[in-house]
């Protein structure tokens, strides 16, 4: 019974720490260029990744005063967009931290209805072109990942409480399920960097027509155009990655438990 009660402290320790995970940063992206001096941008042009979003990274009064929010320092995911556009590439897709007061997410695109002869077709109610939805469907993807993740977490956590109070070592896979959670994360985050860095499509291809499809620094540092780019995990992913050890090691408990 001992080794028993100790698997389920840990798995139990394990499903809080999946449920703070959710709410912590994972990984970091900072631009540092001439154009954002360190005395004006401390930490460079800096937006941070969660599991339902991605957020402004930078903060404080430090930032430039006139992009400055009060206390809360420069958008730097507005000023990330901005850079992102003169190479062409999708604006970033926010999540749950989308401007709930646009009419279509920041990330969507839009085209106008052409006729067979490539003319724009006219609405005559408003006089304007049509327009039509062009957004990328791993856009689209992406952006509902991050809004269902509330309910994704919830099954890791259940998921978890499975192998806790079922002695069934069959049940085990569930616990590996949940163990798996940086990786999914570092999964999806890597392929979306090389989606984003392979389709530079918008804006016909933006100002820097030059740059070709690129793989963006997952894990140090890159250089792209003029800017120096800063990838790094943050807390959370280090916390997540505690959850992978403790529910190992709870695995490991339950099977010698099982057998003796």
């Amino acid at each position: 019974m001992k080794k028993t009660t100790n698997y389920q402290i840990l798995a139990g320790f394990a499903a809080i720490l999946i449920v703070v995970v959710y709410f912590l940063p994972m990984w970091h992206v900072a631009l540092q260029s001439i154009q954002y001096p360190k005395s004006m941008y401390p930490r460079g042009i800096r937006i941070d990744f969660k599991y339902n979003g991605v957020y402004n990274g930078c903060k404080g009064e430090k930032e430039r005063s006139e992009l400055a929010q009060g206390q809360q320092g420069a958008d730097c995911l507005r000023e990330m967009n901005a850079i992102n556009h003169f190479i062409g590439m999708y604006h970033i897709v926010p999540g749950v931290n989308e401007d709930k007061t646009r009419e279509f997410p920041i990330y969507y695109v839009f085209d106008t209805k052409k006729d067979a002869q490539g003319q724009e077709i006219i609405n005559p109610k408003t006089n304007e072109p049509i327009r039509v939805n062009v957004t990328p469907k791993p856009l689209i993807v992406l952006d509902k990942l991050m809004h269902f993740s509330p309910y994704i977490f919830g099954i890791f956590v259940l998921l978890v409480l499975l192998f806790m109070f079922t002695p069934k070592r069959k049940n085990i896979w569930a616990a590996i399920v949940s163990a798996l959670l940086p990786f999914y994360f570092l999964g999806v985050y890597i392929y979306y960097l090389y989606w984003y860095g392979h389709n530079l499509s918008m804006h016909g291809g933006g100002a820097f027509r030059g740059i070709k499809p690129f793989m963006p620094t997952v894990f140090g540092e890159g250089k792209v155009a003029q800017f120096t780019t800063q990838s790094y995990p943050y807390f959370g992913f280090f916390l997540a990655l505690l959850v992978t050890a403790l529910l190992v090691i709870a695995i490991i408990m339950k099977n010698k438990s099982l057998k003796e």
